[in-house]
C-alpha cells in the first residue's frame, strides 16, 4: 500500500485544487449577467436559427475525431517509449504499423478538407 501513497496524495491534492478553484471562482468572481453571457457560444460566430435547431457543421465533428485520434496516439506512444529497450525489434515494428494506421487517418482527414478553416 505504501507504493500507492504518493499517487493517492497527488489525487487528493488535484481534487482539492479542482474543488477549491470552482468554489473560489463562485465566491470571488463577478455576478453581472447579461444577454451576451447567457447566449450560446459558437466559437465567435453569431448564433443563427439553423445552429439553434441542433445542426452543426461537420467540421466540428471532424476536428473532434482528429483530436481523439492524435490523443490516443500520444497515450500509446509514451509507454512504448519507456519500454523501447525491452521490446526491441518487435516493439519498433508494432509502433511503425500503429503510426502508419494513424497517418492513414490523418491523410484521409487532410484529403477530405477537415484541416481547411475557410
Amino acid at each position: 500500500m505504501e507504493l500507492y501513497t504518493p499517487v493517492l496524495v497527488l489525487a487528493a491534492l488535484a481534487a482539492l485544487f479542482a474543488v477549491g478553484s470552482v468554489a473560489m471562482s463562485t465566491m470571488v468572481g463577478p455576478r453581472r449577467y447579461n444577454r451576451a453571457k447567457m447566449d450560446s457560444y459558437e466559437c465567435g460566430i453569431e448564433p443563427t436559427p439553423q445552429a439553434l435547431s441542433g445542426r452543426f457543421p461537420v467540421k466540428y465533428y471532424i476536428t473532434a475525431m482528429l483530436f481523439i485520434v492524435f490523443d490516443i496516439e500520444i497515450i500509446f506512444l509514451y509507454p512504448w517509449a519507456m519500454q523501447l529497450d525491452s521490446m526491441a525489434w518487435f516493439g519498433l515494428v508494432e509502433m511503425i504499423l500503429f503510426i502508419a494506421t494513424v497517418f492513414v487517418a490523418y491523410a484521409y482527414v487532410w484529403r477530405r478538407g477537415g484541416l481547411d478553416w475557410d
